[in-house]
């Protein structure tokens, strides 16, 4: 029977991971790059030696030597090329893969919280129950508006006074204006010239003075002071 349908294949080795992959990537890198800073060593020694050699055949062998280390570092750099793009799409594929665990679970968190929002707003938030509240505190709000206009009123003041009183009123006030005005500006009566001011005294201080006819006196003359005044 093995003959006819042969054996089931032994199943093999598991993959590696990524992980392991970029691992074994990056060992390989750094082999090659150790390999060439080696090769580059030797360049210059056979550089040193080149510029010191004056024998045309010497100089011709180190030169075929060195060609063979430079072909050598040339081939180490083309794998060391070819294994950092091999680096870079396994860091692709990790990085996708990542990314798409990440979007599983935003997913899975996503549909969990629009399940319970649904649940919450079929037992706990019901639609009718929040306008019937947005409703009272609107009725609240308008009463207490009444309340404030209520309180705010001024009982003491007259509400049967038209445009004729408030202009009586303020022709009375001006009025009154007018007059305090007019004794603000009117002159003292200190500052006010005198319609007649006493004669200037030209008399001789103690010269007699004629008597007024009529008067009481007993003689014809008066005698008068140093300011020509009556004694």
């Amino acid at each position: 029977m093995n003959r006819v349908f042969g054996r089931k294949k032994a199943p093999g080795p598991p993959a590696p991971s990524l992980g392991e992959a970029s691992s074994g990537v990056g060992n390989q890198m750094e082999s090659m790059d150790a390999k060439i800073a080696q090769l580059d060593k030797e360049l210059k020694v056979y550089r040193d030696k080149l510029k010191t050699t004056k024998n045309a055949g010497a100089k011709k062998n180190l030169q075929k030597r060195a060609m063979e280390v430079l072909k050598r570092k040339r081939m180490y750099e083309t794998q060391r090329d070819q294994l950092a793009g091999q680096q870079f799409n396994i860091d692709q594929a990790a990085f996708g893969i990542e990314s798409a665990k990440a979007s599983v679970s935003t997913v899975a968190a996503m549909k969990a919280a629009n399940t319970e929002l649904k649940a919450t707003i079929k037992n706990d938030l019901k639609i009718d129950d929040v306008d019937e509240l947005a409703d009272d505190m609107a009725e609240l709000m308008d009463e207490f508006q009444e309340i404030n206009e209520a309180l705010a009123q001024n009982f003491a003041t007259p509400d049967d006074i038209n445009e004729a009183d408030l202009e009586a009123e303020l022709d009375m006030l001006e009025d009154e204006f007018e007059d305090e005005l007019g004794e603000t500006e009117a002159v003292p009566s200190y500052l006010q010239e005198t319609s007649a001011m006493p004669p200037t005294p030209t008399g001789v201080p103690g010269e007699k003075i004629p008597v007024a006819a009529g008067s009481g006196g007993g003689g014809g003359e008066q005698k008068v002071d140093e300011y020509g005044l009556p004694v």
